[in-house]
């Protein structure tokens, strides 16, 4: 019987995919499978996967005849997985070697949905520990009670899959796939749904994934079209916990994340090119005026002034048409 799924997307990361396959093997166990997801890559990537997938202990290469994204990538493994539980890494990030059978023996002690993890985050030679906003560590905790408060982060802001392990019932039940072709922000939707549905979760200070950052391939980097996802992403999040029984207490907190991720867009807009920055103004002009205005309203006031004042001119520009490419795009 397989005890853990390893998904590992990878797109064009043949000067980091090396690093990754070799934390695995580091990793590796009888009762551990890697799933490593070729998405269409056009480097070397292929080749390393193929000779991974023949020498990295529990390897399993799948490889995508079309690049969709890191969610479709993702949901590609997931339907895969015959694990237990199930993980997630990317292809240019690595792991700490024995770190995934001390994660995977927290979250059996504790018999869990799912267990959130701390991180490094790496910055050229900078390291970070990003510690996952929630204060009690090693006890089961209500999923649905992390989201609040409105007015801090909270574990739906800590949106990275690959930064904990889950159990196979969350599968079962529908909740651990990604938005499909969605290419940025994929993230948030999925960890917001499993905070309102899991029954139950905790947090553990275990260290052993290491995020790489400022990578050149990564769309973090990138402002085209794709940047323009987080919109259908977050409005996602705010459809779906619109028609929860909690709506009126959990909306606040969706709509503030919401608008600030927005603002911190638009306040960056200059990486954009000009067409999509065009259609970033046009789109969340767009989506404050979908929001609750009252909702919109607090989440501007509760803003340092530069960031709220880039909402407030979108809210006073007039509606103008955006045209069908950029919103099928988005």
């Amino acid at each position: 019987m397989v005890k853990l799924s390893v998904i590992v997307p990878f797109f064009n990361v043949q000067t980091y995919a090396p690093d990754t396959l070799r934390s695995l093997s580091a990793n590796a166990r009888e009762d551990f499978e890697f799933i490593l997801v070729d998405d269409c890559s056009t480097d070397g990537t292929p080749e390393i996967l193929e000779r991974a997938e023949r020498e990295v202990p529990g390897a399993v290469l799948v490889r995508h005849e079309e690049n969709g994204g890191l969610a479709t990538a993702r949901n590609t493994g997931l339907e895969l997985a015959r694990g237990e539980y199930v993980t997630f890494l990317d292809g240019d990030d690595w792991l700490a070697p024995g770190y995934y059978e001390r994660l995977l023996a927290v979250a059996e002690e504790l018999d869990v949905d799912f267990v959130r993890a701390d991180h490094v985050q790496c910055t050229g030679r900078t390291r970070t520990v990003r510690r996952v906003p929630v204060g009690r560590r090693g006890v089961a905790l209500s999923p649905r009670e992390a989201i609040l408060p409105a007015d801090r982060s909270t574990s739906v802001d800590y949106a990275y899959a690959w930064a904990g392990v889950y159990h196979r019932r969350l599968l079962d039940d529908g909740l651990l796939h990604f938005p499909q072709g969605l290419r940025t922000a994929e993230d948030r939707p999925w960890i917001w749904r499993l905070h309102r549905e899991a029954r139950s979760f905790a947090v553990t200070g275990l260290l052993g994934v290491f995020y790489r950052r400022g990578v050149a391939t990564s769309l973090t980097q990138i402002g085209d079209v794709r940047q323009l996802h987080f919109l259908r992403a977050f409005d996602q999040v705010i459809e779906e916990t619109a028609k929860d029984p909690d709506a009126e207490k959990l909306l606040p907190k969706a709509v503030r994340t919401y608008c600030a991720i927005m603002s911190h867009q638009l306040g960056t807009i200059e990486r954009f090119e000009p067409e999509v920055a065009r259609a970033l103004r046009s789109l969340s002009a767009d989506a404050l005026r979908r929001m609750p205005r009252e909702l919109v309203k607090d989440a501007l006031n509760s803003m340092d002034e530069d960031r709220a004042a880039r909402l407030r001119r979108l809210r006073r520009r007039p509606a103008l048409p955006v045209p069908a490419r950029w919103r099928a795009a988005a």
